[in-house]
């Protein structure tokens, strides 16, 4: 399926132009958050809740419900928001579509709710939890936040898939389904996680292309 993908979107938007560029990207891996190459949180020796929290307080983010949501759906939102606050007009509808990707999908959300269900005399399944035993949900989260009602997708890939994200991306805005589009690689599961999220626009100061999204995701 992932292949069949992915030669869909090759054979049909090989010869777009690459007159789009990456205006903004973050980085949030080990503990620390860089937005636009430049470090803006760290914090060592801690768990990745205590991290995300303190994260969350530190870069004055302003979303009650960020403490309801799961560690997959935290990590996304947080990277994410620290682009969008930059460029979304509240007062004007915001043209941004979102796309995302990972390898292992919800799948520590999945283990949490197969765990709260899996014993008989203790059987205790949580709604809370099962609303985000699906991966775009995290992309739900970003769009409602910023009442963004364009095109959304959330793949699973082997490994980080540039080329993919850079021919979906261009494609969209080329053909004015979106006139940005951020796109992502949000990766969770038992306290090993990365997320590196950036913007495709019209502007920028960096080609979106292939080999500069590979060297910003390292």
């Amino acid at each position: 399926m992932e292949v069949a993908i992915q030669r869909f979107f090759l054979k049909k938007y090989n010869n777009l132009s690459s007159e789009i560029y990456i205006s903004h990207y973050c980085r949030i891996e080990n503990n620390t958050v860089y937005t636009n190459g430049e470090l803006q949180f760290e914090l060592k020796d801690v768990t990745f809740s205590e991290f995300i929290k303190s994260a969350y307080k530190e870069l004055k983010v302003d979303y009650p419900k960020f403490f309801k949501m799961d560690n997959l759906s935290k990590l996304a939102f947080l990277t994410s928001e620290l682009i969008l606050k930059k460029v979304v007009q509240n007062d004007q509808e915001n043209n941004i579509a979102i796309v995302f990707a990972n390898q292992a999908s919800s799948l520590d959300t999945d283990v949490k709710y197969q765990n709260s269900i899996q014993n008989k005399n203790n059987y205790f399944p949580s709604p809370a939890v099962f609303v985000y035993t699906l991966p775009n949900i995290c992309v739900g989260e970003i769009s409602i936040k910023h009442q963004l009602q364009t095109e959304n997708a959330f793949f699973v890939f082997d490994e980080f898939n540039a080329e993919f994200l850079v021919n979906y991306a261009n494609q969209l805005i080329q053909s004015s389904k979106a006139e940005k589009v951020l796109c992502g690689w949000v990766e969770f599961y038992q306290e090993n996680y990365k997320s590196f999220v950036y913007l495709a626009d019209k502007q920028g100061s960096q080609i979106h292309n292939q080999q500069n999204i590979n060297l910003l995701y390292k």
